[in-house]
């Protein structure tokens, strides 16, 4: 299991290599492998008889953290949706980008995300999933902005990053509280100790940070507005990450803590109410679209928002249509995502103003769109998937286990009826994209081209999508006990009784609700001419897009305006602002822990050499700063660490005092080399106020470097790990100087990593050395 997460990060690393012969063969060819693979893999755990598999992998073995992978039937519905449908994006994108794009920037990034989506629904060790998650955004905001050089890429790539990462963040808090509560890095032990949390005065904390990483993930409202300018991205990302992968993230964080949280009343209020508003809000504002990736984008968010808000039922039945749904979605959004795709390739435009017609240019495409808008209008007829699980959605509305006052009680009575007036506009939103597009009059000399027929390679994975949906529609029971049902069981925490999927129940309120929206569906849709202007009015010039850059905007010209009051190019201001800081925040550290101890116990005794000494070492450090002459000013300096050395020799410690000449000595040689070529050290003419401040923070610094020098000695906060070293220096390392030995053995990546430092900065010091002699030269 962890080569299938870790494949796709493998792969990405030898894309750039692939991508030189992507003249000869579409990059996207090798990209497609890596997905099916995955899903070969995980498909063999499909069946009746499915278990749980955990895999553990040592990870932190220090802080006794490992990485476990946990495969159940929630996990293995999204890992088989995150293979499957990107098995079939990378085979879509190779017919929709060019080779002249970056394919193997693509690629990468595309690899990327795949693998950090696979890592969040099958981690269960939080740290591991968090890790993952903030990956998703990452490789999310680099495909979104692919098309760097469009404004609108870069707006939305930023929006996306901005959002998703606020709220991932708040996702890390809640994970810490409940690590730390809990007392394991486990979801699975944290939901085993379910009522600690709920019964622990953070609990309101801990839902609500763990709600807004989920709400900002999935696109829930008021967080939906970074979904509409993601769909700058070119339209295989879309059909990925925005219909089947990165926008289920929250959900699937929802329903994978469902079962701990559910039995709070207000997950079930803030959950529902999020989702019922997204749906009406999302399902509304998809029908004032004018671009096709727009009205699927807000189609998604009202999709995302019914299945979000039957996660907040949290019955049974709500349950299996939730994760029903999931499936569903995935198909048919997909599908309509990659159709808009292909008219914009085919017609050169997305505009639906321009659009109508198509069907007798496009006719198969018309057709997958035909059978896919139907299906998310949930119409009712037996061979679209869409219908069985709007069914479920009514049904789970009109069956809430929730209390009869308070809150709780009117959103258990006003939930059937947001549901119908979501689902209206739902309906009206997927006649809208289809009869838009390929009915009515055409308008062939607005286009930009005359549109045709995609090529076959483009239409092959719209087409295995609309075939999972009539399948699905079909043979549900196919799906059912092997696949759903597991997952089900997963979100629920608790086995279900077995969940049968029919076509006709009989004039049941669910149906006669599904009619409801038919008949005022259909109305709406053909009169929306007539009632379009109600958006002037709702929502007007009110948008959550303006909150969104209004608050971006202001906290850019803010920060702007401090950071110019102090970044105003003088060197000297920032060193006097860095060491000033570290004064006050040490010193007051100091005073809260008591460090200011004075112990002048078991120090060795001081005696008129070491005060000779000690005495030279001022001089020479006052000398340092008093002269002009850049040399001198080296060779004063060096008498400091040459006293030190002297020092050590005096307090008998050899091996100190040889490695403390030897650094010296290095030092010395190369600030003389460095200094021979820099310009002649001048005196600066600085007004009296800028010298005392100077004189304050240097004075002020040197105090502190004694006072840490001192409370080192003085404070024992820790065991001193020097009797660690006097017993083990010998026995590990092999070495009876002890400094050796910790340089060598005990430090010796430190040791290693500083001469590699030291060897760079005297590889730029050459550099800038030749440059400047070349320059000269000329």
């Amino acid at each position: 299991m962890l080569v299938a997460v870790l494949l796709p990060f493998i792969i990405a690393i030898f894309i750039p290599m692939l991508s030189k012969w992507k003249e000869k063969v579409h990059t996207g060819f090798f990209v497609t492998i890596v997905p099916v693979l995955i899903f070969i893999y995980f498909a063999r755990f499909l069946g009746t008889g499915f278990e749980p598999v955990v895999h553990e992998y040592s990870w932190i073995p220090s802080l006794d953290m490992n990485m476990v992978f946990h495969l159940d039937g929630l996990s293995l519905l999204f890992v088989l949706l995150i293979s499957g449908i990107g098995a079939l994006v990378a085979f879509y994108s190779v017919f929709y980008l060019h080779k002249s794009e970056q394919l193997g920037h693509f690629y990468v990034y595309f690899l990327i995300f795949m693998g950090s989506m696979l890592g969040v629904v099958l981690s269960d060790n939080v740290f591991a999933l968090y890790s993952f998650w903030e990956f998703t955004s990452l490789s999310s905001f680099l495909l979104i902005g692919f098309w760097n050089y469009k404004k609108e890429s870069r707006y939305g790539a930023l929006k996306s990053m901005l959002i998703t990462v606020f709220g991932g963040l708040s996702l890390l808090g809640a994970l810490v509280f409940m690590s730390v509560l809990t007392n394991t890095s486990s979801i699975r032990g944290m939901i085993d100790q379910q009522q600690l949390i709920l019964n622990h005065e953070y609990f309101p904390l801990i839902l609500i940070l763990l709600l807004l990483g989920a709400f900002t993930k999935s696109a829930q409202f008021p967080f939906h507005i970074w979904l509409p300018d993601a769909m700058e991205a070119p339209t295989p990302v879309s059909a990925y990450l925005h219909s089947a992968t990165m926008v289920k993230a929250g959900i699937y964080l929802v329903a994978r803590y469902s079962p701990m949280l559910s039995a709070n009343e207000w997950f079930f209020i803030i959950v529902s109410i999020a989702g019922i508003v997204t749906l009406c809000w999302g399902s509304y504002m998809a029908v004032r679209q004018t671009d096709l990736k727009g009205i699927l984008a807000f189609s998604t968010i009202s999709q995302l928002g019914m299945i979000m808000a039957m996660l907040g039922f949290g019955t049974k039945a709500a349950i299996f249509g939730a994760v029903f749904h999931i499936l569903n979605h995935a198909t048919f959004k997909g599908s309509l995502f990659m159709v808009a795709g292909i008219v914009d390739h085919e017609a050169g435009t997305r505009d639906i103003r321009k659009l109508g017609g198509l069907m007798t240019f496009m006719p198969m495409t018309a057709t997958l769109a035909l059978f896919a808008s139907f299906s998310m209008a949930g119409v009712p007829l037996p061979f679209l998937n869409g219908f069985y699980s709007k069914e479920m959605f009514f049904e789970s509305s009109l069956h809430l286990e929730a209390a009869s006052t308070g809150i709780a009680g009117i959103l258990q009575t006003s939930v059937p009826y947001l549901a119908v007036l979501g689902s209206i506009f739902t309906f009206v939103y997927s006649m809208y994209f289809f009869f838009g597009t390929f009915r009515g009059p055409s308008h062939l000399n607005e286009l930009p081209k005359k549109p045709h027929e995609a090529p076959i390679g483009m239409l092959i994975s719209p087409m295995v999508l609309v075939a999972g949906v009539v399948i699905i529609g079909l043979f549900p029971s196919l799906i059912n006990e092997p696949f759903i049902a597991h997952a089900a069981e997963a979100v629920k925490g608790a086995a279900l009784e077995e969940k049968h999927i029919y076509f006709w129940h009989g004039f049941i309120p669910p149906f006669i609700m599904s009619l409801t929206v038919l008949v005022f569906g259909s109305i709406l849709a053909l009169s929306r001419k007539v009632w379009s202007p109600v958006y002037n009015i709702v929502p007007g010039v009110l948008s959550m897009n303006k909150v969104y850059d209004g608050a971006v905007d202001r906290v850019e010209r803010y920060s702007t305006t401090i950071t110019k009051g102090y970044m105003n190019g003088s060197l000297g201001r920032y060193v006097r602002l860095i060491l000033a800081a570290i004064i006050v925040i040490s010193f007051a550290f100091m005073a809260i822990t008591g460090g200011f101890t004075v112990d002048a116990s078991n120090v060795a005794e001081i005696t008129a050499p070491e005060i000779l000494v000690a005495v030279t070492m001022v001089i020479a450090a006052i000398g340092t700063a008093l002269t002009n002459n850049r040399i001198a000013a080296i060779l004063i300096l060096g008498v400091v660490g040459y006293g030190l050395s002297m020092l050590f020799v005096l307090y008998r410690a050899p091996d100190l005092a040889l490695t403390q000449l030897i650094i010296e000595t290095v030092t010395v040689a190369l600030f003389l080399l460095v200094f021979y070529h820099l310009p002649k050290l001048r005196k600066k003419d600085e007004p009296a106020s800028t010298k005392v401040l100077n004189l304050v923070i240097s004075v002020g610094f040197g105090a502190l470097m004694t006072m840490v020098a001192i409370s080192s000695h003085s404070s024992k906060f820790f065991d001193s790990i020097s009797e660690y070293f006097t017993d083990n220096s010998y026995k590990l390392g092999g070495g009876d100087n002890i400094v050796n030995v910790i340089l060598v053995d005990f430090r010796g990546l430190d040791t290693l990593f500083e001469i590699v430092v030291l060897g760079i900065a005297a590889m730029a010091i050459y550099g800038l050395i030749r440059l400047r002699k070349n320059k000269e030269e000329e």
